[in-house]
């Protein structure tokens, strides 16, 4: 029983830290629910590429976030102006 029980506080501990889930700023409840919702299905694929690369889910975010900025450096999608 005390290992099902931990495996709910790291799924509670990676969703909060991992999606965003615990920054929503909505008042009404059926868009916290669309928010929740959104923030377990990200955990789930991350869960996916986790197991299936045989990385921890904090490594498959990071990984996510440096190819995303490597992308951006190269080729901004939003351009600066210097006037």
């Amino acid at each position: 029983m005390c290992g099902f029980g931990w495996k709910v506080e790291e799924f509670h501990r990676e969703t909060k830290q991992l999606t965003g889930m615990e920054g929503n700023q909505c008042r009404k409840a059926r868009l916290i629910r669309n928010h929740i919702g959104c923030a377990i299905l990200v955990w789930v694929r991350l869960k996916q590429v986790a197991v299936e690369t045989s990385k921890s889910i904090y490594r498959v975010k990071h990984d996510l976030l440096d190819d995303y900025l490597r992308q951006q450096r190269k080729t901004p999608s939003v351009q600066m102006c210097l006037a």
